[in-house]
């Protein structure tokens, strides 16, 4: 099986609001999910959110704290795979899609009604997400 390791970045701003993109490769469907990607070369998973953010946000970030990790294993596509959820906080930046892979193609701020709404990449994601939104908890 083919291992995959990857970071995601979670921000919430002052008005309780996520920060999430709506992605797809060429042939797939568009769905929603919080900035992400794999990791590359030596990055640390911190290192990987980072980049990951800012070339899918444009917005640069700073890592607050870790919130969980998910990992398991798609039988189908013979991959296992390792996430780590960082709450991040923006420093700098403006809202611009710039992804290089150009999978991106929207950014959006998110209320808990909305997120309950989208059609998400990770449905699993739905109640961690909007548990923090819920928290009321800003992270940016």
């Amino acid at each position: 099986m083919f291992k995959w390791s990857g970071a995601s970045g979670v921000c919430i701003n002052e008005d309780n609001l996520l920060l999430m993109v709506l992605q797809a490769a060429p042939d797939e469907e568009p769905k929603w999910t919080v900035p992400s990607g794999g990791l590359e070369d030596n990055e640390t998973f911190e290192q990987c959110c980072v980049r990951e953010f800012e070339e899918e946000t444009g917005l640069k970030v700073e890592v607050i704290s870790k919130l969980q990790d998910k990992s398991g294993s798609n039988k189908e596509y013979k991959i296992e795979y390792e996430l780590q959820y960082f709450q991040v906080k923006v420093v700098s930046g403006e809202l611009t899609i710039q992804d290089p892979d150009e999978f991106i193609l929207d950014i959006g701020w998110k209320s808990i009604a909305e997120l309950e709404q989208l059609d998400m990449c990770y449905p699993e994601d739905v109640e961690f997400l909007t548990g923090l939104l819920k928290d009321g908890t800003e992270i940016n």
